[in-house]
């Protein structure tokens, strides 16, 4: 993979030293568990931790069995404690869902997967 640094046009610019904590918000319906882990896992390690308050992880009701008690035991024993699990208890939609993940988050800015 190739670091933002190595680009040209990114070679040259600046960031301030100071920046925002960020929420991550992930809705996701009857999505394979690999892909949304695999999701997970690709947010935890190129976002810089001091940049990431938490990543919310809103299940809009999916019927997957791996997306019920496998992930919460994957989440609880595996990832840090700032991925966290909402279930929403009817099917909401991905705007309701952003919603609820929102009105969860703590961050300075929110980001939506």
């Amino acid at each position: 993979t190739r670091r933002s640094f190595d680009l040209p046009k990114c070679a040259g610019k600046t960031y301030p030293s100071e920046l925002p904590v960020a929420s991550v918000v992930i809705c996701f319906y009857n999505e394979a568990y690999s892909a949304l882990l695999r999701t997970v896992h690709s947010v935890l390690d190129r976002t810089p931790a001091n940049l990431l308050r938490e990543i919310i992880l809103v299940d809009d009701q999916s019927d997957l069995a791996d997306l019920k008690k496998n992930l919460d035991e994957y989440t609880q024993s595996n990832l840090p404690s700032k991925v966290k699990v909402i279930r929403n208890e009817q099917r909401e939609g991905l705007i309701r869902g952003r919603m609820i993940g929102a009105s969860h988050a703590t961050g300075e800015v929110l980001v939506f997967l």
